[in-house]
């Protein structure tokens, strides 16, 4: 299974607009960060996690060809503003876009995006062509047979949905792991964590939260997403994690 992250960057990005910062300004294309989002290949299917703001831009630089499915955290704009691009895959690859999500995120997609789920005969011409799955955490399930683990976090006080899929695990916009959901995580070859910035927040982990985290599920490698611009330069940050604990960087591609 190939992973690519896509983007690995808070819900501004970085650069963040307007911002005279150190790390907004950096050189370093490592500090270049979209929203936060992964690729998942394996066989011949293709899954996104998430489909915020830069999705089209992500699917353009990750040269990627085809998409099957998405599976969607939440409903948080910076996870799901890029939902409309997908049409380009719907006339491409001759299919529908199938979308695993939870009741309240799905109910929020079709509020959002009302036109793509009209009747047939009241649909608009070339809207996306989508297809909705309802998923929760109490059940595992399939994607084009590739089995798929939801695991619940929570962001602040907001349920929202991790996922395990072989031995790779995602958690993303978590400040909180239940302890049945830590059982799910054990055993992850390569587990992928937000960690917002040094300083703590109310919603997000921050870096020494999220490797607390990371010692405690004991995974062979761990990267760090989801990152601001107050968690400083990717290249000094990087220099004080340990060994098998690494900044994700938008492109980077892992093989688990």
């Amino acid at each position: 299974m190939k992973v690519t992250f896509l983007g690995t960057g808070t819900s501004m990005g970085i650069p963040m607009i307007a911002c005279d910062c150190e790390v907004c300004h950096s050189s370093d294309t490592k500090d270049k960060r979209m929203r936060s989002s992964v690729k998942i290949e394996t066989d011949d299917r293709v899954v996104v996690i998430d489909s915020g703001p830069d999705f089209r831009q992500q699917m353009l630089a990750s040269d990627t060809k085809r998409l099957d499915a998405i599976l969607y955290t939440h409903e948080h704009k910076d996870h799901t503003a890029g939902l409309d691009d997908v049409r380009a895959f719907n006339w491409i690859n001759k299919q529908p876009t199938q979308l695993y999500a939870e009741e309240r995120t799905l109910s929020a997609l079709k509020k959002e995006y009302a036109y793509a789920f009209k009747d047939e005969d009241e649909k608009y011409p070339g809207v996306p062509d989508l297809i909705l799955n309802e998923i929760n955490d109490h059940a595992s399930f399939k994607v084009f047979g590739i089995p798929v683990v939801p695991v619940r976090v929570y962001h602040h006080l907001m349920p929202v949905l991790g996922f395990r899929i072989g031995n790779f695990s995602y958690i993303t916009d978590a400040s909180r792991i239940p302890d049945e959901s830590m059982s799910k995580l054990k055993n992850s070859e390569v587990f992928v964590i937000n960690g917002l910035r040094i300083k703590e927040h109310i919603s997000h982990f921050n870096l020494e939260q999220a490797i607390a985290i990371i010692k405690e599920l004991e995974p062979r490698q761990a990267f760090i997403t989801h990152i601001s611009h107050h968690m400083g330069l990717h290249a000094e940050i990087s220099k004080q994690l340990p060994g098998n604990i690494a900044l994700a960087y938008d492109g980077l591609e892992i093989e688990v």
